[in-house]
């Protein structure tokens, strides 16, 4: 659930209001102002000078700091995609304009396995260029096809719409498989935050094919040979977040998106707990669910109870309670953290490459 939406969008709407305060008017700071208030508990780290406080200058500062981390971001994955173009961009796999992907074609003899790149976002943002650089490379070099795709914000549309589309573009890719010379029993999906959720859904969800569809690419499998998610939030109900970390944790501001409310309260009802429980992938687990690689690379901590949202959904403790909930039912799962990681493949890209090959 990664991106800046909390910081960028609550600064934007204090400078569009109007916040540099009038000759002798007191100065906005979070202690007397709501927004910056509530900008200073979504991220502390805009708090410069640590003392606490919250200031206008300090909250500018913050949304020009995030700005520059934007631009360099989409400078750098712009300059991957010079060295490193795709065979072919923007190609459309459903009717909706976010419905579209990038296909590199590998080198090899025969039809090739294919790896999909989920972006994240916290499906509020993200796109399918911020797929990163050295693994692209490392899956091309060993045979293996790459496409990275877009697919519907929660914005646009709640859950199911943005999983959906990563399950649509399996199928659509299937389907074309002889076009695109991969082989369609070997198709894996990864991803980072949103992006990770999205891939451990698909590969632990029924398959959605329907045999009965009038539409030939929804009669195709959306089962995959293997997943691979970075920091993914294992479960997407607020109330089992609460009990894993044993406190009422800090909301994200993309949960309610996705799960289609508007405030935190919505989150703990049981309507919106039953959506939650499908959009989970923990819900889905299977002893015959195809094996998965679960990778937190930060350094392992305790949340404590002042804690910022993506210090809570990127928390390994999500790992872990995946990890014990597929070991309880034989499913091929693997953890990988600082404080206890794997020992069998060199990262994640070294699984996708040998579960695919």
């Amino acid at each position: 659930m990664r991106g800046t939406m909390v910081g960028g969008g609550l600064i934007a709407v204090l400078l569009i209001a109007g916040s540099v305060p009038s000759r002798g008017a007191e100065e906005r700071t979070s202690a007397n102002t709501p927004k910056l208030k509530q900008l200073l508990e979504k991220r502390p780290q805009a708090d410069i000078n640590r003392d606490g406080v919250l200031t206008m200058p300090e909250a500018r500062a913050f949304q020009a700091r995030l700005k520059e981390i934007r631009e360099k971001r989409a400078k750098a994955a712009k300059r991957a995609r010079q060295q490193n173009p795709p065979t072919q961009s923007d190609v459309a796999y459903g009717p909706h304009e976010r419905n579209v992907l990038d296909f590199w074609q590998a080198e090899g003899n025969g039809p090739r396995p294919l790896v999909i790149y989920i972006h994240g976002g916290g499906w509020v943002g993200g796109d399918k260029t911020n797929i990163r650089p050295d693994a692209l490379e490392r899956l091309l070099d060993a045979g293996i096809s790459v496409a990275s795709i877009n697919y519907r914000y929660s914005t646009q549309k709640p859950f199911p719409a943005p999983m959906r589309d990563g399950g649509l573009a399996v199928q659509f890719l299937r389907h074309h498989a002889k076009e695109f010379n991969i082989d369609p029993e070997r198709v894996a999906c990864f991803g980072g935050s949103a992006g990770a959720v999205t891939s451990l859904w698909l590969a632990f969800h029924d398959d959605m094919a329907d045999p009965n569809a009038s539409d030939p690419v929804l009669k195709q499998s959306t089962r995959l040979k293997a997943a691979g998610a970075i920091v993914a939030p294992t479960t997407l109900d607020k109330k089992t977040m609460d009990e894993w970390f044993g406190m009422k944790t800090v909301m994200h501001p993309a949960h309610p998106i996705m799960l289609g409310v508007s405030s935190e309260e919505e989150l703990y009802s049981p309507e919106v707990r039953e959506v939650a429980a499908k959009a989970s992938p923990i819900h889905h687990l299977s002893s015959d669910d195809p094996p998965a690689f679960l990778d937190y690379p930060q350094k392992y901590k305790p949340l404590g109870k002042q804690h910022t949202p993506g210090e809570m959904v990127h928390h390994p403790v999500f790992g872990e309670k995946l990890k014990e909930a597929a070991d309880k039912i034989g499913a091929p799962v693997v953890l990988n953290t600082t404080k206890d990681p794997q020992t069998q493949f060199d990262d994640l890209i070294d699984f996708l490459i040998q579960k695919t090959k």
